[in-house]
């Protein structure tokens, strides 16, 4: 390793560590700007299953969020996570979607229907609830 640059043996170090449990790990995401969760870092976890890439991996908020497709133990309702799922899908592709998710909730599909009644209700009154809780709970909360 002593003839690569100084970056790439601390990437292959890092890359070495996660071997040892590549299958389960956390993921840390900005909640995305002009949405309720600015401001607020969220961790999440990741785990491949064993048919991984055949199967979808399993992702869910560690951090707590008031989102209607969050579940109160961090689960998401996300069609890529479920039947439209496909080998070709990259991690990547799945922690996009997830920040779209945040930016774009999909009341219509709610995994948490005590977030998503309020939301098609009183809009102005969710968002500054989603607001509220990002401050509680995903602020220096990593």
């Amino acid at each position: 390793m002593s003839g690569l640059p100084q970056n790439m043996s601390g990437i292959i170090k890092e890359t070495q560590r996660l071997q040892s449990n590549a299958c389960y790990f956390h993921v840390v995401t900005a909640g995305p700007q002009d949405s309720p969760f600015e401001g607020g870092t969220f961790k999440l976890e990741v785990f491949l299953p064993e048919e991984y890439p055949v199967a979808a991996p399993k992702v869910r908020f560690m951090t707590k969020i008031y989102h209607p497709n969050v579940g109160k133990l961090g689960k998401i309702c996300l069609d890529i996570l479920k039947d439209k799922w496909s080998p070709a899908l990259q991690l990547r592709t799945v922690l996009l979607s997830i920040q779209a998710l945040l930016s774009v909730p999909n009341p219509d599909d709610p995994l948490a229907n005590d977030v998503a009644e309020p939301g098609k209700t009183n809009e102005a009154q969710a968002i500054e609830i989603a607001r509220t809780r990002t401050r509680q709970y995903a602020v220096n909360d990593i």
